[in-house]
């Protein structure tokens, strides 16, 4: 795989994410129970979260340094999530998606300017970025489209 192709995937699936929630008004964004007690508007801001994480890794990794385990930092991840989801809490509906919009742009800056020798393989960095960016994101695209379905 080439630098290329996986910035294809990244914009495929950012796409398909986007396209998810498309359409739908500010109430219900902020409607809970999408999945658990999430609203969109809080699966907007969990992405966007998964991407500062493979903001903050991704250099570690391309140092050769080993990234911090979850389970030790926080307790796992769902501890991570709630945690996250706590502190974000608080952000309007215009903050979140500002964020989500600049981390975005931030994320493909990183993977654009990163060596292609490092797509080449499947690697820590390429398992990294495809485990909290277009592998995520499909997960939470499925569960908005369900829930709009209901």
């Amino acid at each position: 795989m080439t630098r290329d192709q996986v910035l294809q995937r990244l914009a495929a699936a950012w796409q398909d994410f986007e396209a998810s929630y498309a359409g739908l008004t500010p109430a219900q964004l902020r409607r809970p129970g999408v999945t658990g007690q999430w609203s969109v508007r809080d699966i907007i801001a969990h992405v966007t979260w998964w991407e500062e994480e493979a903001l903050k890794h991704l250099p570690r990794i391309r140092r050769g340094e080993r990234t911090p385990r979850y389970s030790v930092l926080y307790g796992g991840i769902d501890a991570f999530n709630a945690m996250m989801t706590e502190q974000r809490r608080g952000l309007s509906l215009a903050e979140v998606r500002r964020q989500h919009d600049e981390v975005h742009a931030k994320l493909v800056r990183c993977v654009r300017r990163s060596p292609n020798e490092l797509f080449a393989r499947e690697g820590p960095f390429r398992h990294r970025l495809r485990a909290d960016t277009y592998g995520h994101y499909p997960i939470h695209a499925r569960a908005i489209r369900a829930w709009r379905e209901r």
